[in-house]
């Protein structure tokens, strides 16, 4: 037998089938692996329907979660899709095309080991590209209701899981690293369970069909009932990381990651593999670009208005600079504010005669001078807030049309902290307002909370 656990992506020698009866479904069904080229992946094709489709599984995907995994992609639909993905996947097997002649892979026994010896039968074989894996960098972490789940970056597959029930009467943990030896001998024969309580429900649900002993564990009160005992004490907590392994192959790549389980079950499963998947797709699509700069640079000589939405917090209808036309040494600009009649507070200052309100002329010059304070550091997470004004003017009015020209420049400052500067507006040449403001620079955070 090809080394296990190879780096090199497999596949199978040949194809190898197996019939059954589904256990949702109750149909009879003919599963096919195929052999697939490196880098294909798993695809189910459903012979039975017209120009046989192509579901490759993947979160995405699922549409049900109610004690199975289903898969559908058009009208094309794979019901308990997990047994045998966490054979092939358990087994090492990456590449394969899995034909069905129904929506349900067969149950056979209840466990994955059916699915592992058909595989070893198809004489697993290694191919010419490297395995991908997704080595998880960072904790995931999904909780529904009692059952959570917590994914930590580790260098390889390590499965913790504790299985309970609501009365308490099979509480069992076990803790794996998982590699096909372990997976083939420790995982694979462990059968699907039920409480008996639960089966009329799930028949009402139009589930179980094929069910039967011969599938399953029941358990009854404290009690075991299926054809064959127990094939480990602790045989529910296998399945559980069985389904496990099963569930996240539809992230699309071999995980590296330590999971740790309470009480798992198919919805929270997906639910960790959406989320596995988000985290892989930001990995696929690289690092974020660098945001603009929030610091005005010494290099800028104005700033448009977007450089004006990094440098100030304001948004509308309170950004009161259109533009920065230059700035004058370290302590000094020239800014515009165009006035249009399209401004909201028109409206009512005044109906029939609009005059722009001095109020916002005085934030036109606080914002002005706050852009300049904050030229003198990064204005990230920073907010010029306006204190104090002095020997405010308002000399002529501002109307619709009117072009507001805005010359700032800091007489005082002390550190980064406080700051004094005189502003003067201007209209057509004339001087409309002016003032002398105080202002301090604190972090954004003080003022949002």
């Amino acid at each position: 037998m090809t080394a296990i656990n190879s780096m090199k992506q497999r596949t199978l020698a040949r194809e190898v089938s197996i019939q059954g009866s589904a256990l949702h479904s109750g149909e009879a069904v003919t599963l096919t692996l195929k052999p697939a080229p490196a880098d294909h992946g798993y695809v189910f094709k459903r012979i039975d329907l017209s120009g046989a489709p192509e579901i490759r599984p993947h979160s995405d995907l699922v549409t049900d979660l109610v004690r199975a995994t289903t898969i559908q992609s058009g009208h094309a639909k794979i019901q308990t899709v997990e047994h045998v993905l966490s054979a092939l996947s358990g087994c090492g097997i990456d590449n394969v095309i899995v034909e069905m002649n129904a929506s349900e892979p067969p149950i056979l026994d209840g466990s994955a080991k059916p699915y592992v010896d058909l595989i070893m039968s198809g004489d697993p074989t290694e191919q010419d590209k490297d395995r991908e894996y997704f080595t998880l960098d960072a904790a995931v972490s999904v909780t529904k209701g009692q059952s959570s789940i917590i994914a930590l970056p580790c260098d390889e597959l390590k499965i913790s899981c504790t299985s309970a029930d609501d009365r308490g009467i099979h509480t069992q943990h076990l803790s794996l690293t998982i590699d096909p030896d372990v997976y083939m001998t420790q995982i694979a024969a462990a059968r699907t369970f039920t409480i008996y309580e639960d089966i009329e429900e799930l028949l009402k649900l139009g589930k179980i069909k094929g069910g039967s002993l011969d599938c399953a564990v029941v358990i009854r009160g404290d009690k075991i009932i299926s054809k064959e005992g127990l094939r480990f004490k602790d045989e529910f907590v296998r399945h559980k990381i069985l389904d496990i392994i099963g569930d996240i192959t539809l992230l699309g790549l071999p995980l590296k990651a330590h999971i740790i389980a309470t009480r798992p079950g198919h919805a929270i499963n997906a639910e960790l593999t959406k989320a596995l998947t988000e985290k892989l797709l930001e990995r696929k699509k690289g690092p974020k670009k660098k945001p603009r700069p929030a610091m005005v640079m010494p290099d800028e000589t104005a700033l448009d208005v977007r450089r004006i939405l990094d440098t100030l917090p304001h948004r509308y209808p309170f950004l009161m600079i259109d533009r920065v036309v230059e700035f004058i040494g370290d302590d000094a600009l020239v800014a515009i504010k165009n006035v249009s009649i399209n401004e909201p507070f028109f409206q009512g200052h005044f109906p029939g005669n609009p005059v722009m309100p001095g109020v916002l002329q005085l934030e036109a010059m606080a914002q002005a001078a706050g852009i300049l304070m904050l030229r003198r550091g990064s204005s990230e997470g920073k907010t010029a807030l306006f204190m104090s004004a002095d020997k405010v003017k308002f000399r002529k009015p501002v109307r619709p049309g009117d072009q507001l020209i805005i010359n700032a420049k800091l007489t005082k400052t002390r550190g980064n902290k406080l700051a004094t500067a005189e502003v003067i507006c201007t209209v057509d040449g004339q001087v409309v307002s002016s003032g002398e403001l105080m202002f301090a620079i604190i972090d954004t955070s003080e003022v949002e909370g």
